[in-house]
């Protein structure tokens, strides 16, 4: 079972909890910002605080799935939805797909259906859990 420290507890995290953590961690990272790991993170925070048209949000929507799929050996993204959209600049992702417990150690033999709602925080920066 995965298991790891909550980034903003410091208490235990495992499962899908962890899993979650991750894919926030991944989805708030610029690509090129982590010493000695220059290739981790998202295409998505580049394309920020532009307008939110059609194409850009299909932009956002394959880098994504681009760095879900790179980055998080435990989940396969299945579906995207913009569930919130509004003049505040706030946007609100759903993600869907299947999550493997054991997937970051290769092992794919145990799957669950999962999603989340990831959302900016209450500040503007970084992503939270909304569902």
């Amino acid at each position: 079972m995965r298991a790891g420290m909550d980034a903003q507890t410091g208490r235990l995290l495992t499962g899908w909890d962890h899993c979650v953590q991750s894919i926030a961690i991944i989805l708030t990272t610029r690509i090129g910002t982590r010493l000695m790991r220059r290739a981790f993170g998202s295409a998505a925070l580049d394309l920020q605080d532009r307008n939110a048209t059609p194409q850009r949000i299909m932009q956002i929507y394959v880098a994504i799935a681009a760095a879900l799929k790179r980055w998080e050996p435990g989940f396969r993204l299945q579906s995207i939805k913009l569930t919130q959209a509004g003049g505040d600049g706030i946007f609100a992702f759903e993600i869907a797909g299947v999550f493997f417990p054991a997937g970051h150690l290769g092992d794919y033999s145990v799957s669950e259906q999962r999603s989340a709602v990831l959302a900016a925080n209450d500040n503007g920066y970084g992503l939270k859990v909304v569902a």
